[in-house]
């Protein structure tokens, strides 16, 4: 018989993620508590003035965020769009749809990110003009390959 999995938003291990500069949040995982294999799912929150990740977007997975408490923005195709408590945020992949949460209020921003578990995934970073390729391995490691668009090489360079 399978056990049923159940813990509460409020006591899920949070980790600080980001540069520690404008990116920082704390983050809790349900995906790894879970061991989830096809849906992604964490609690991400941010303090005043702070992104949890780069304005990015998808070439494979979808997201969608429910804000739980606080104020914020989110930045959607270069527009920006206010935030509140009760939202419910649905990013498709693909061109067209880079996305990221901003908290522009004075309090904390708390919200659910739930995601497809696509494997691999791309992602590009328009500020940056950065490509992303994520691989999930076995053993729950994950192998991320990062290069900025203006390194291309020809499909053959370096081949015999």
């Amino acid at each position: 018989m399978t056990k049923l999995s159940i813990s509460n938003i409020d006591s899920v291990d949070k980790k600080a993620v980001g540069n520690g500069d404008s990116f920082e949040a704390q983050v809790g995982s349900f995906t790894s508590l879970f061991n989830m294999k096809g849906l992604g799912c964490s609690v991400v929150e941010l303090a005043p003035g702070k992104k949890a990740w780069p304005y990015h977007l998808h070439y494979g997975q979808e997201e969608l965020f429910v804000v739980l408490d606080g104020y914020g923005t989110i930045r959607f195709n270069d527009e920006k769009h206010a935030i509140k408590p009760g939202d419910i945020i649905f990013t498709p992949p693909g061109e067209g749809t880079a996305h990221q949460i901003i908290n522009t209020s004075n309090e904390n921003l708390k919200y659910l990110a739930f995601s497809t578990e696509e494997n691999p995934e791309l992602c590009y970073y328009p500020d940056s003009g950065k490509y992303g390729s994520y691989v999930k391995i076995d053993d729950g490691d994950m192998k991320v390959f990062l290069a900025h668009e203006s390194n291309k090489v020809g499909y053959f360079d370096g081949e015999d």
